[in-house]
């Protein structure tokens, strides 16, 4: 598929998208549409697997007759490999494109309790198996009874009916395996879901070029990664962004707080192709409640943790692993440094783990300029800060920058910075970096580059020297000195204008009296 073809798929979904537009705001309506298409993709999958089965007895998964004895021995036979292998099962009747049809057909069939019925039975497929944790509750958001799809049960239907037949129409190319044109055009609606959403947008999207940056970092030198993590995953797109860089990734781990967005990150996983058995996506507070400390560490570690959030700084947490070593615990005020720590702990000695800031991290005081100097001082696995430009997240326009760890670093004798916070191009109201912006990132964090007014190598001592601030104009000097003014020749530009000024009024005067006026 081109590049063409797949903007036209894009526009398609956006379209279909927006059937639901003005009845809901963006982030309900975000539910509805990513669920249906989610149940689309799970639907095809099943039934390109069935048909691969039955290809032996030239047979369609459609074309099974569920409700007679042959029929029934087929499907549990399909359903015992499909369970296996997709994690799931759904009957021929049960199918997106059946019920698409239904809903459209002359008799205009009610379909909303059928469809209720399906979505569950999806989840009930997998009850007692490896991949139930999986899809529990995956589709709890999709309330096909929501007023706000309607206010009686036929208009409702009627609404459903009809994003359900437009999404039918659309082919997405699942047969070839090699592409991932769905999980390309998943990963744009949900961008522009965020676009719309405002600040709720941070709670589960980091913009791509971002993403791009820190997955380019975390990879650096590797061909494959063990394991990747991401301990505010959102909607998953970072730890897929990190497996686009490398040949492969054997597991993804990620932890997120808020529940409708921890049940798109596990869809956005399965229909990118994930298997269920290389991810382990859970819900709890991250810091307060850790999931994965059995499952560390890690060898690449990602994060765009909402920024300056509170936590409890519980007195309790002084013992805790993650953070006693440091003598003391982040702000409850911000929590930045607190998700710094809890990385780190996590962290593999061969890893990287890259985590985007607030630009307040840099130069705080009190306990985080404590952690700060202890990471530096006592730990040496600071690596580089990066600045960023201003308004490129949704919902925010401060600046933020990145900061990278290693626990053994190549380079252990200074830190790089890098201000690229003046380079990218403002499309509207957004600032964007462009791919040639990225590349120069981190092309210049790859090999230490020193350039001008862009990136500086600092030494320990010199960070020491400034107290552990690690504000970045510290470090890479990016004043412009000012043209100078030739005084001179500006007075004697002055006194030429005054001349031919004075000039042009003895004109007008002539033409005045030739008028009969005063001047």
């Amino acid at each position: 598929m081109s590049e063409e073809q797949k903007k036209i798929l894009e526009q398609q979904l956006w379209n279909i998208a927006n059937t639901l537009r003005g009845k809901m705001n963006a982030d309900e309506f975000r539910d509805y549409i990513l669920g249906f298409i989610f149940y689309k993709y799970l639907a095809e999958k099943m039934e390109i697997y069935a048909n691969s089965i039955l290809k032996q007895d030239n047979l369609q998964f459609r074309e099974i007759k569920e409700n007679t004895t042959k029929g029934e021995e087929y499907i549990n036979a399909i359903r015992e490999e499909a369970l296996e292998t997709l994690g799931y099962f759904l009957k021929p009747s049960e199918l997106f494109s059946e019920i698409a049809k239904r809903g459209s057909s002359d008799s205009n069939t009610f379909i909303l309790e059928d469809l209720q019925k399906i979505l569950i039975n999806i989840q009930l497929s997998t009850m007692g198996t490896q991949s139930e944790e999986d899809f529990d509750n995956l589709f709890e958001d999709m309330d096909l009874n929501s007023t706000k799809l309607g206010k009686t049960a036929e208009a409702r239907n009627a609404i459903i009916v009809k994003v359900l037949v437009h999404l039918d129409e659309i082919d997405f190319k699942l047969e070839h395996t090699e592409l991932d044109v769905l999980g390309d055009a998943y990963e744009y609606l949900i961008g522009q879901f965020a676009s719309g959403a405002g600040k709720k947008a941070g709670e589960f999207y980091t913009p791509q070029e971002v993403s791009k940056i820190l997955a380019k970092i975390v990879t650096t030198d590797k061909n494959r990664l063990k394991s990747v993590y991401d301990p505010t995953c959102g909607s998953g797109s970072l730890l897929l962004r990190v497996a686009r860089e490398v040949k492969d990734v054997t597991n993804f781990y990620g932890q997120e707080m808020n529940r409708t967005t921890y049940n798109l990150a596990r869809m956005n996983m399965i229909l990118h192709g994930v298997h269920y058995l290389k991810f382990d996506i859970k819900q709890e507070d991250t810091l307060e409640h850790p999931q994965h400390l059995n499952d560390m560490p890690f060898e690449a570690i990602v994060a765009n943790p909402p920024f300056s959030a509170k936590w409890s700084a519980n007195p309790l947490f002084l013992s805790d692993d993650r953070f006693s070593q440091y003598g003391k615990l982040a702000p409850a005020s911000k929590a930045d440094f607190a998700f710094v720590q809890h990385m780190i702990y996590h962290l593999a000695e061969n890893g990287i783990m890259a985590i985007v800031l607030p630009h307040g991290v840099l130069f705080r005081g009190a306990a985080e300029l404590h952690i700060r100097r202890y990471l530096i001082e006592q730990k040496n696995y600071l690596d580089a800060v990066i600045g960023l430009p201003a308004n490129i997240f949704y919902g925010t326009s401060i600046p933020t920058c990145i900061l990278v760890f290693k626990k053994c670093r190549e380079t252990p004798d200074d830190i790089l910075f890098i201000d690229a916070s003046k380079e990218f191009d403002k499309v509207k109201n957004q600032n964007m970096l462009r791919e040639e912006h990225i590349t120069k990132i981190v092309d210049t964090y790859r090999n230490r580059t020193v350039i001008e007014k862009y990136s500086h190598l600092a030494t320990l001592k010199e960070v020491a020297d400034n107290d552990y601030n690690l504000n970045i104009p510290r470090y890479v000097d990016t004043f412009e000195e000012e043209e100078e003014i030739d005084i001179q020749s500006v007075m004697r530009e002055i006194n030429e204008l005054e001349a031919k000024r004075a000039e042009l009024d003895s004109e007008i005067e002539v033409y005045f009296k030739e008028l009969g006026l005063v001047f």
